[in-house]
């Protein structure tokens, strides 16, 4: 009876590899197109943000100067 759970366990212990792999030299990735077409629509994306704020702003002062008169 031992020897059929001592033999799986030493198979499974056997198996794990105490020591790390080597880290991997850094090597110039490049870029995924994917990914930059997506980072292109992200900024393009914020600076249409930023004026579409500058321009809901303006309109509020506008609203606001005409409430006054």
């Amino acid at each position: 009876m031992m020897k059929r759970t001592l033999i799986p366990l030493v198979l499974i212990l056997a198996a794990c590899d105490p020591t790390p792999p080597p880290p991997q030299p850094e090597t110039e990735r490049q870029p995924n197109p994917v990914f930059e077409t997506q980072i292109q629509a992200m900024e393009k994306a914020r600076a249409v943000e930023g004026q579409v704020r500058e321009a809901a702003e303006a309109q509020r002062k506008q609203m606001d100067e005409a409430a006054q008169q």
